[in-house]
């Protein structure tokens, strides 16, 4: 056989062999994601939890991330904060609202979503609702770090966030006050106010799936070598050396 037909047959088989393993590693990806889209699909549909629950479970394994959950309290308007968002296209702001608990602590609460001329709380008085308050929601974990470089800084000045800093967050909601902040925040669930803003129950769960696709491609792009390597290898038989 000549040198080069095995030089030829050695970066074949290499490649092929990249090629297979990353279609393998699509494939794991795939059954975790699926492990990941049923785990969080059976947290949603479970029963809510109280908000005594919710920290228990934090303590023990510092998710709790979808997790229905149900509280009281009062909501503190005058320290709401501005976090950018979208829903249907419209761009906006989620107002997040301390909720003032029985026990004097605070639990950072996102309310929903108004558009942009609806930010100052003045021109949605119908929304801010005096007196206890039962919430239902869903439990989020904290964000601690900047997901990116791309995103904005915070403008505490502004109590505008364009990510979910919660320690941020927090020293706003207790500012001179000796109120401790839960680990955790709360996205509340779908609600009926006169005027409709904030719009409640706007939680994204959406995962992207694509592993499959990857997978196929990966694998098609080894078979394909093997096929064409095949064929060139076959066309060089009778060629002289």
């Amino acid at each position: 056989m000549r040198r080069s037909t095995i030089i030829i047959i050695l970066t074949m088989t290499s490649v092929m062999a990249v090629l297979a393993a990353l279609g393998s590693w699509q494939v794991n990806r795939l059954r975790w994601k699926e492990d990941l889209i049923a785990r969080i699909n059976a947290r949603m549909n479970s029963d809510p939890r109280s908000l005594e629950q919710i920290e228990l479970l934090w303590q023990r394994q510092h998710d709790v991330n979808y997790f229905p959950t149900s509280l009281q309290g009062n909501y503190d308007h005058q320290r709401e904060m501005y976090y950018f968002n979208t829903l249907n296209g419209q761009s906006g702001w989620n107002i997040i609202t301390p909720l003032i608990l029985q026990d004097n602590r605070i639990v950072l609460l996102n309310r929903g979503f108004v558009p942009f001329r609806l930010k100052n709380r003045e021109n949605r008085r119908s929304g801010q609702i005096e007196g206890q308050v039962e919430v239902i929601g869903l439990a989020r974990n904290p964000v601690m770090g900047k997901p990116n470089s791309l995103i904005p800084d915070n403008s505490l000045q502004k109590r505008e966030f364009f990510w979910k800093s919660h320690d941020q967050m927090a020293t706003i909601a207790s500012a001179n006050t000796d109120r401790q902040v839960l680990p955790f925040m709360i996205d509340q669930g779908e609600t009926e106010i006169e005027g409709g803003y904030p719009i409640g129950g706007t939680t994204r769960v959406q995962f992207s799936n694509s592993h499959l696709q990857y997978a196929v491609t990966w694998y098609g792009l080894a078979l394909a070598l093997f096929a064409v390597g095949s064929a060139f290898l076959y066309s060089r038989r009778n060629q002289p050396a």
